[in-house]
């Protein structure tokens, strides 16, 4: 029997409800405010791990909202989705951080630091009252000279990669990783990646608007800005 409005909406507003063919719509409107984000990619090479995010820089604005966020000296996060759940998170990820330090007396592991923001973000898809993250989020940090690199979705699921890009370019930008990335290329190649391919899947972007992070085996987080960028002979 098919189903009436009414009866479609009540599963459309409620998100600890089942739609008859297993489906949570708030979970996947979360999932779409993620595909009109800004593309986002992470990239693990020879060494460490890469974080770069698109984000417009409009004229009359001084300064725009990080994609990319430092978590600790180790690890940081890039996202795509609503950029107000993100500052949300990273908050929670600093202070998760700043307690393993304080705890356990050394850097919180970066599966760790994945699993509690995934944690964080399946838990609100579960319980009345609040809405689900309309986030994505790219993990990487690098500890005992192992580089990591895990991706997060609103449902709550943790992925870990080598390579891969989340946002409205991310299913093409993931496709070029899977033909172009290498285990062991270097720091320059997966710059050079990175940048060529955010140019190719945003349109109407600079260098400008490119924002970059390094985490290298030292364990140090390193922001590459779009004059170093410049300086390495990249351009879009």
């Amino acid at each position: 029997m098919q189903l009436g409005g009414n009866q479609n909406m009540q599963y459309d507003r409620a998100k600890t409800i089942f739609s008859p063919d297993g489906r949570l719509f708030q979970v996947e409107y979360a999932r779409e405010a993620v595909t009109k984000g800004s593309t986002s990619l992470g990239i693990v090479y020879d060494g460490g791990v890469l974080l770069s995010a698109v984000r417009q820089v409009p004229q009359l604005r001084s300064r725009n909202p990080e994609k990319v966020f430092k978590v600790d000296t180790h690890a940081g996060v890039a996202t795509a989705g609503l950029v107000a759940d993100g500052r949300v998170l990273v908050d929670e990820a600093r202070e998760r951080a700043q307690q393993n330090q304080v705890t356990y007396g050394e850097p919180i592991p970066t599966n760790v630091l994945a699993k509690f923001l995934a944690d964080r973000e399946q838990m609100f898809t579960q319980y009345g009252g609040v809405r689900p993250f309309g986030l994505a989020m790219l993990v990487g940090g690098v500890r005992d000279n192992q580089p990591e690199l895990y991706q997060t979705d609103p449902s709550g699921i943790l992925k870990e990669w080598h390579a891969v890009s989340i946002g409205r370019g991310g299913e093409e930008a993931t496709e070029i990783l899977q033909d172009e990335y290498d285990e062991e290329m270097a720091e320059d190649e997966a710059v050079e990646l990175a940048v060529k391919i955010l140019g190719k899947v945003e349109d109407d972007i600079d260098l400008e608007n490119i924002e970059l992070t390094l985490i290298n085996s030292e364990e140090k987080f390193h922001r590459v800005m779009p004059e170093d960028l410049e300086d390495r002979g990249l351009e879009i």
